[in-house]
């Protein structure tokens, strides 16, 4: 088979998705490769376990269902099924209403992905080995609606010799300034 012909199948097939695909597969390995699925994976770069599957439904007239849905990584609140009622319990307790009103939502939760996890360890009894990263957590509580609001750091007071400073130019107005900044 020339190398045209051999790009023009792979092609078409790589267009094609499941059952379709493998009945064109199977087609074009029982046409020009005798139906030998180790010779169509050398040559077309196919998978054996396609083309061979391919060819059984071919010859049965059987159709296979693919379950695509079984296949990944489950939900790691599938996997431990109280995570998400423990999750909610802790989260709703710093759930609050946004009072600026400026996000979509009306409520934010106070509580970050490490504290959160913190207190599973901690209220709820979970082994740290046993938990998800915070990363995980903070997945998790995006998925359950909980808005994560960024936890600012303090911010630091004006350093004291730089408003001395400006008293000493500006006079009573900064000695305000300073009696406000320090209560």
């Amino acid at each position: 088979m020339d190398a045209e012909k051999k790009d023009l199948i792979k092609d078409a097939a790589r267009r094609l998705k499941g059952y379709q695909k493998r009945e064109y597969i199977a087609k074009i390995s029982l046409e020009y490769f005798q139906g030998n699925a180790r010779k169509t994976e050398r040559e077309m770069g196919w998978g054996r376990e396609c083309v061979q599957k391919g060819i059984r439904e071919k010859e049965t007239g059987i159709r296979c269902i693919d379950n695509y849905k079984a296949t990944g990584r489950k939900r790691t609140e599938d996997k431990l099924p109280n995570l998400r009622e423990d999750i909610r319990s802790l989260a709703d307790l710093q759930t609050q209403a946004d009072p600026s009103m400026k996000s979509g939502s009306l409520t934010y939760t106070r509580i970050t992905a490490k504290a959160m996890r913190q207190a599973l360890i901690e209220e709820k009894g979970y082994t740290d080995d046993g938990l998800p990263c915070e990363a995980t957590i903070g997945n998790i509580l995006n998925r359950l609606g909980y808005n994560l609001k960024r936890v600012l750091k303090a911010k630091p007071k004006k350093k004291l010799k730089k408003l001395i400073k400006y008293s000493r130019m500006y006079g009573k107005q900064t000695k305000s300034l300073m009696r406000t900044l320090n209560h």
